[in-house]
């Protein structure tokens, strides 16, 4: 019977550091992603936020020797602390982002928070369970369980968490489970407590469970409200996917496409971006039946192309399904495109651009890159030399592609450096540059595999557009699309180099750009 409660008692403790890894890590992925949503640059929030958490694990480490009796009252404090943490992280942050543009502090001071208690907590469950165990299986199983835990968490958040609950719920779930965890401990252990201990830890697990309770009932207007406070318009449609947080705002009958906060794209001027990005490319083009979209999920793009007859084939590979589907399905969406991604001549692909490209058959006349702005490693890779050589080797022999290119006032130097990258690649490059009204002065890079250089200027310039009812561009728009006057917004007297995969400076130059001239 003794044996059988020692086992049962050693279980408990393993269940519960289990439930710390689980919750700690989802943490952690939490604050990575809000850090990624508010602060910009994925890669280095999520490399910074994970590496201050190992380093506040060991600062908690340190804390936790200092603890000599009463480890199982002390264990239940930091597991309920924790869980409180977790369950109320979202919700934090956000809070604080409708107030005060400094977000980043108390992501980071959770950070560490989570770290510190997660660090305390597994030296405690070693010395506790350490009467119940051999030293040998002792350690290995507590840390056996920890590290199952954060692959538990991994995979909840990656394929539940994110997609389905999104960053409102995820944390008061895990929360959860870490306070029901910890409550099973206290159950088991209640009748060897202390009258004292179990009159306070009874009020603190009745106080705990209403604070998470009632937090998970209002966290969506919270995180609303700091939602809100982030655009100057009325939010009207939010969405976090897997890969991006998708927002809609509304003033008056105009709407605007946000993507991790950065406008895509907005009602009053769209065509000003989406004209130029398709038709210049189209009108290139000799024969432009078969068309490759990367990107372009709300489906402005392909409306464009649509007006074309000769078009018999039309591609758009879009690495967001629930971009997509907002582009086929969205009231708004759908009077912005005309109905474009459900006509019979669009086949919807959800896939990496680059991975579809390395692994496709298919040869293209126009290959229209419409994606956001390369301000992480992960979207450069979209904008390098390598990818570029994979469009050239999809275009047919008289085929042109188009990317967006970002600004050139803006960001300059990675601007030149796309344009620089796409004349690496073998292609005659038309640069452009036209000032949409909501967005600033923004830019494209056409490359046209049969043009001369010194021609492609020339031959821009003299295309016409009458037959395509476009509502903004006509030749005289390509014309001062096309004229660039000296660059005077230059950080640095350094020239652009070529982007390739090993040598990533496009983001680089992106993030170093005069963004606060716009």
């Amino acid at each position: 019977m003794i044996t059988r409660f020692l086992n049962h008692k050693s279980g408990i403790l393993k269940l519960a550091i289990f439930a710390t890894g689980l919750s700690g890590i989802v943490a952690e992925y939490i604050l990575s992603t809000l850090a990624t949503y508010f602060l910009g640059d994925s890669v280095f929030q999520w490399t910074m936020i994970v590496s201050v958490m190992m380093f506040s694990m060991g600062l908690g480490s340190r804390i936790s020797k200092v603890y000599s009796e009463n480890l199982l009252r002390k264990f239940l404090t930091v597991e309920f602390a924790l869980s409180t943490v977790v369950a109320f992280s979202s919700v934090l942050v956000y809070s604080i982002a409708a107030y005060t543009i400094y977000v980043g502090f108390i992501i980071y001071f959770l950070s560490i928070l989570v770290g510190v208690l997660i660090g305390m907590e597994i030296p405690m469950v070693i010395r506790i369970n350490n009467d119940y165990e051999s030293l040998r299986l002792n350690v290995s199983s507590i840390m056996e369980k920890d590290y199952y835990g954060s692959l538990a968490g991994g995979v909840f958040f990656g394929f539940i968490g994110l997609p389905i609950l999104g960053l409102t719920y995820t944390p008061f779930l895990l929360g959860g489970v870490n306070f029901l965890v910890a409550v099973m401990v206290l159950i088991l252990l209640w009748p060897y407590q202390q009258i004292r201990d179990k009159r306070m830890l009874s009020i603190t697990v009745s106080a705990i469970l209403g604070i998470i309770l009632a937090g998970s009932l209002f966290a969506k207007p919270i995180i609303l409200y700091g939602e809100q406070k982030k655009y100057a318009d009325k939010v009207i449609f939010e969405k976090q996917s897997l890969y991006q947080k998708i927002v809609i705002t509304e003033w008056k009958e105009h709407h605007w496409l946000f993507i991790n906060g950065n406008q895509q794209l907005s009602s009053l001027d769209e065509v000003m971006y989406h004209e130029p990005l398709v038709h210049p490319a189209m009108k290139l083009a000799v024969h432009p039946q078969n068309i490759l979209v990367l990107g372009g999920g709300d489906g402005c793009a392909v409306r464009e192309i649509l007006k074309y007859p000769e078009v018999k084939s039309i591609h758009l590979v879009d690495l967001d399904p629930e971009m997509t589907r907002l582009g086929q399905e969205n009231p708004i969406l759908l009077e912005m495109n005309k109905n474009s991604l459900n006509h019979p001549l669009v086949t919807i692909t959800n896939a990496d651009g680059y991975t579809f490209m390395e692994q496709d058959a298919a040869f293209y006349d126009v290959i229209i890159i419409d994606l956001p702005d390369p301000k992480t490693i992960e979207l450069g890779r979209l904008y390098s030399y390598e990818f570029y050589k994979l469009c050239y080797r999809h275009l047919r022999p008289n085929g042109v592609m188009i990317t967006q290119a970002g600004s050139p006032y803006y960001a300059g130097k990675a601007f030149s450096c796309i344009k620089k990258t796409i004349a690496e690649a073998g292609f005659a490059v038309l640069p452009m540059h036209n000032q949409v009204i909501t967005l600033g002065e923004w830019g494209w890079v056409i490359g046209a595999k049969f043009i001369p250089q010194e021609k492609i200027k020339e031959i821009g310039r003299n295309l016409l557009f009458d037959e395509q009812n476009t509502s903004w561009l006509n030749n005289d728009a390509m014309y001062l699309m096309t004229s660039f006057g000296k660059e005077i917004f230059r950080n640095d007297n350094e020239e652009a180099r070529v982007y390739k995969i090993h040598d990533p400076v496009l983001y680089k130059y992106y993030m170093k750009g005069n963004w606060d001239l716009y």
